[in-house]
């Protein structure tokens, strides 16, 4: 469900995107949509936890800047840079945290329900900045060489599809690393 949840906004971009004939009228539409979907997304986080979720922020932000940019001048080209700047923020975010802090980012998201070694976490937070700058650059290239409409699809189910394909290698990984005994002290915490 919170997968639904955090990419409903792309959903709704997407749905209105299909309902116009012309491309870019559609573009702007959904990017109108994408917008007003990221405002009600923040909201209904903020109504049910009492904070906001970073990535929901930065996805408005970056939305409403680039969108607003899009918008305003008729022109695609903005709001095609949206995720490439959201991903290279994150692969900054993921590369900053080996550097500062005591804990990188992905060990912070993972070790209550984890425990690998010290050298898997870095590992996996180095493969996440990899993923998420060539993540960034693929959309940068499908975006400027490609149709409008085949940037949408890739947006859309490209996208979606090599995360999903990304965090199942990572869990694949991961598996290999996770403490027999760890496993056991939480599924048997009274023992």
């Amino acid at each position: 469900m919170k997968f639904l949840f955090d990419f409903f906004p792309l959903i709704l971009f997407f749905i209105v995107y299909k309902s116009y004939d012309d491309n870019l009228l559609g573009v702007i539409a959904g990017t109108k949509m994408l917008i007003a979907a990221g405002i009600i997304q923040n909201g209904i986080f903020w109504l049910k936890n009492r904070r906001f979720e970073t990535m929901h922020l930065i996805t408005l932000v970056l939305g409403t800047v680039l969108g607003g940019a899009t918008i305003y001048f008729h022109n695609a080209d903005f709001i095609k840079w949206k995720p490439t700047a959201v991903y290279w923020l994150f692969a900054l975010v993921f590369m900053g945290s080996e550097f500062i802090g005591k804990k990188s980012v992905i060990r912070r998201m993972l070790e209550k329900n984890i425990t690998l070694p010290d050298e898997i976490w870095s590992r996996l937070s180095y493969a996440w900045t990899a993923f998420f700058t060539a993540l960034g650059s693929l959309n940068l290239y499908i975006a400027f060489t490609f149709s409008l409409d085949t940037w949408v699809l890739f947006k859309v189910y490209g996208i979606i599809g090599l995360i999903l394909l990304f965090v199942i290698a990572q869990a694949v990984y991961m598996a290999r690393f996770i403490s027999e005994d760890a496993s056991v002290e939480q599924s048997n915490p009274e023992e």
